[in-house]
């Protein structure tokens, strides 16, 4: 090793290329079995290769050409055996031209993105009360999202839930960032999404931040929660995205079906109600819970869901969710293959959605559904998911729609259910 420190840096490039030409061959070549120090099994020779000879060898290859000049830094055992690239763009990239892809994590990528989202995030406290009791404050957080004032935050900060989630008519206090501080109206809430709509009126101008979407997020893509936790104004931290469709189901919450962004992001009390930010600076989630229980486990509603319920907001005056009666469940090949040895005459299907129970009364009841139904095709189209039949009759309260379900022994009916509104006090 003494020798080999002594090598420069083309030199270890080339013994690395080597190395691994030679192990590729090895593998390539040889069918001898080896045991390896874990106790688990290659395939492959070993090789060996004395100093001597792998100078002579690495003398004897060509230097590649380095896009890049190498600098050496030390580690903490003292030798220089690390290499970086003293370049600032990466390879295939020159001067000016060189850009940071989208999504990828830069030098300033957080700081940049909380910059410009920052001014508009604010402090919301609310006096809360029980039956003319006053019982301290909660404190959340709200993003401005359009310059008349209008702010995203909770429902679960500024709704009475005690009267059936109607809209509160306590004080509402809007902090912003730079000092300001405003009395806001609650101008809207929905208890099952947990999104409120809050408004305050301001002769100045008022910051807003932009909305992205949560569409195209992926595990693994880098975002930013911020908010108010405990007071602490501008408070940021920074995580990942762990899943992009986290059912509500799976968090022991009932009602309405929902689906969550779970991120690993600090969130706190305060948080809630607080924009999750990409690193293109727009707002993709709103913080609105975590589990206590544990670390790294906070969640938010996509903004795609929050744009859908402002949307019903603002033609209904609340959010209209058409009601069958129906227990519903995602097939797949797995559920498919127990239901099979359970019972012979399940119907031939890769995918849909089963019935396992109707409740009696019920629009579902009224047209025919049957427990063991498997929807294949719900207005006109065919449906593979809960969230595709879901989405179909979304705004279709009243209205007649068409459904085709298998029956055992693949006996197909057609039917036509009139979806009725949920109750929204349930």
């Amino acid at each position: 090793m003494r020798n080999l420190r002594r090598l420069n840096a083309n030199s270890v490039i080339r013994a690395l290329a080597l190395a691994s030409t030679a192990t590729a061959a090895s593998l390539l070549f040889n069918n001898n079995n080896h045991q390896i120090s874990n106790g688990s099994r290659i395939s492959g020779a070993s090789i060996s290769l004395r100093l001597p000879q792998l100078r002579e060898l690495l003398l004897s290859l060509p230097i590649m050409p380095f896009p890049a000049p190498l600098v050496q830094t030390s580690s903490s055992s003292g030798y220089n055996n690390h290499f970086i690239l003293s370049r600032k763009e990466s390879v295939g990239e020159t001067g000016d031209t060189a850009k940071c892809c989208h999504g990828c994590l830069g030098r300033d990528s957080i700081a940049t993105a909380a910059a410009a989202v920052g001014p508009a995030v604010v402090n919301i406290s609310v006096t809360q009360g029980l039956r003319g009791l006053m019982l301290g404050k909660g404190i959340g957080s709200g993003t401005i999202i359009h310059p008349d004032g209008t702010i995203l935050t909770c429902a679960h900060l500024v709704a009475d839930f005690e009267s059936s989630g109607r809209v509160s008519k306590v004080k509402v206090d809007v902090t912003l960032q730079d000092g300001r501080k405003f009395q806001g109206t609650v101008v809207n809430a929905d208890f099952h999404s947990d999104i409120a709509v809050v408004k305050i009126n301001s002769k100045s101008p008022l910051p807003t931040a932009r909305l992205g979407s949560s569409r195209m997020l992926r595990p693994g893509d880098w975002v930013i929660a911020m908010g108010c936790p405990l007071f602490l104004q501008n408070t940021i931290t920074a995580g990942i995205v762990s899943c992009v469709n986290r059912k509500s189901s799976d968090l022991g919450l009932g009602g309405t079906r929902m689906e969550f962004l779970q991120t690993d992001c600090a969130i706190n009390e305060g948080n809630s109600g607080g924009p999750l930010v990409n690193l293109d600076g727009e707002v993709i989630g709103i913080n609105t819970l975590k589990i206590l229980a544990a670390d790294g486990l906070s969640f938010a509603v996509p903004i795609d869901s929050v744009l859908k319920v402002m949307e019903h907001f603002k033609k209904n005056g609340r959010v209209v969710r058409p009601w069958l009666g129906l227990k519903m469940l995602d097939l797949n090949e797995m559920v498919i293959s127990q239901l099979k040895e359970r019972d012979n005459s399940f119907p031939n299907v890769t995918k849909g959605v089963l019935v396992p129970m109707v409740t009696p009364g019920s629009p579902a009841d009224h047209a025919g559904f049957r427990p063991g139904d498997v929807v294949i095709e719900f207005d006109g189209n065919p449906v593979e998911s809960i969230n595709e039949i879901i989405e179909l009759m979304s705004n279709k309260c009243g209205k007649p729609l068409s459904v085709v379900v298998k029956r055992a022994n693949d006996v197909l009916v057609n039917l036509t259910v009139v979806p009725e509104e949920a109750n929204p006090d349930i």
